[in-house]
């Protein structure tokens, strides 16, 4: 069993390792707006659900460069952000928005994505996503150090938009949601392989 402290480490090095092990992870697609309207478009698998009442997600961009990915800049700027579900029919697409694009790019352009305004915030969200959140910002929680440091963004969900063939009352059809997960390095994975267990009483 190999033993290693990160602290011994190059942040790099302990991020590989982290991202190797913490996995898979689910891909929040978010979508933004900067204070001079041009649409941003960006995949984070540091995302996931994190409450109920109301429900709630967040995200965590890393520090880029030594500041602020665009996104980051966006949701401080506007306080909003749309979550857009990373189908495998999307992967590709998903793939091209995850390059390093200057604050005036649109990066729905660059992938050949349709923006759609959001009905309860101004984020745009990708109309060919087979499911999306519109949030609005509750809370940014810097965390860490540099070089590697993030900032935590905390959303409510305000609005769920699901295609409805997905859904059954509130139960969504995981097999035709057909979602990716990240796993490390360059890799991807399907949730195909599903497996059900009963919870002990």
């Amino acid at each position: 069993m190999a033993i290693i402290d990160p602290a011994a480490e190059e942040p790099i090095d302990a991020y590989k390792l982290l991202i190797g092990l913490v996995v898979p992870r689910p891909i929040g697609w978010i979508g933004t707006v900067s204070a001079a309207g041009v649409r941003n478009l960006a995949p984070f698998s540091f995302f996931n659900a994190v409450a109920a009442t109301p429900p709630t997600v967040l995200f965590s961009p890393l520090m880029q460069g030594g500041g602020p990915k665009n996104t980051l800049a966006n949701v401080e700027e506007s306080g909003e952000f749309t979550v857009n579900m990373v189908s495998h029919d999307l992967a590709e697409q998903m793939n091209v928005t995850s390059g390093r694009y200057g604050a005036d790019v649109d990066e729905f352009e660059v992938a050949g994505l349709t923006p759609l305004a959001g009905d309860k915030v101004g984020a745009p969200y990708v109309a060919e996503a087979k499911a999306t959140l519109e949030c609005r910002v509750t809370q940014l929680v810097p965390v860490g150090r540099p070089p590697m440091n993030s900032t935590l963004v905390i959303g409510e969900v305000v609005l769920f938009r699901i295609r409805e063939d997905l859904l059954d009352g509130t139960r969504v059809d995981q097999a035709g949601l057909d979602l990716i997960g990240r796993m490390g390095g360059p890799n991807y994975t399907t949730t195909r392989d599903i497996f059900g267990m009963k919870r002990p009483t």
